[in-house]
């Protein structure tokens, strides 16, 4: 049977798509920075950014899992070691913010300082001081890696910082909207079941794949 609820061909599709609420004229005002939130973002973060005419970048985090549930991310690390934590299912599962806390620190050091060191040669994110950040991704699941770069941008001494994404769930609208400046989508859902659901086509990117966007 096929998905009626599949709004975006592919990731190109809802590049465009996004663009299309995007005010992209009067931000051309200004000037801004494009990053990707995600692996899964470059392609769109890049027809965003080619759009804008502006600075193309990606943040690189990684996911925290529950101890019991391989499946159930509880926080995220970035690579600026920015750490956001899921308050309500730590709680639930009785996780303790020292496990989380030494796991993001495991996982900064063996994961995220290799895949910076392959992407930029080691450095990381280029600074953000009074930049206008646009922050993009294929969608959202729970937030928490947006979450994350919205936090990191924001100590990096961005200027402002926005969101577009093409679809995320309506439950997520408020927790972004309430640290972001703005916020950007083609489509909001009460009942999000996940990002892949909504793609006809949503192929997977791997590291080799993001280097050869740069």
């Amino acid at each position: 049977m096929q998905n009626e609820q599949i709004y975006f061909k592919n990731r190109d599709v809802a590049a465009f798509r996004l663009l299309d609420v995007l005010p992209i004229e009067s931000m051309k005002l200004e000037e801004w920075t494009v990053i990707a939130a995600s692996y899964g973002g470059v392609p769109i973060a890049k027809i965003i950014a080619n759009r804008l005419e502006s600075n193309f970048d990606i943040l690189f985090t990684s996911k925290i899992m529950a101890p019991n549930n391989e499946d159930c991310e509880i926080a995220i690390v970035t690579e600026t070691e920015e750490v956001v934590i899921h308050e309500e299912l730590a709680k639930s599962f009785e996780i303790s913010l020292d496990f989380i806390f030494t796991k993001s620190k495991q996982i900064y050091e063996k994961q995220l300082l290799k895949t910076v060191k392959l992407y930029r040669e080691g450095d990381t994110i280029k600074s953000l001081e009074n930049k206008n950040v646009l922050l993009v991704d294929e969608g959202l699941n729970t937030g928490l890696t947006m979450m994350a770069c919205i936090k990191t941008a924001i100590n990096l001494g961005a200027k402002s910082v926005s969101v577009a994404t093409p679809i995320l769930p309506s439950a997520s609208v408020p927790t972004i909207e309430s640290i972001a400046d703005d916020l950007y989508y083609v489509k909001k859902l009460d009942h999000f079941i996940f990002i892949d659901f909504y793609y006809d086509k949503l192929e997977n990117i791997n590291f080799e794949d993001i280097k050869k966007l740069k």
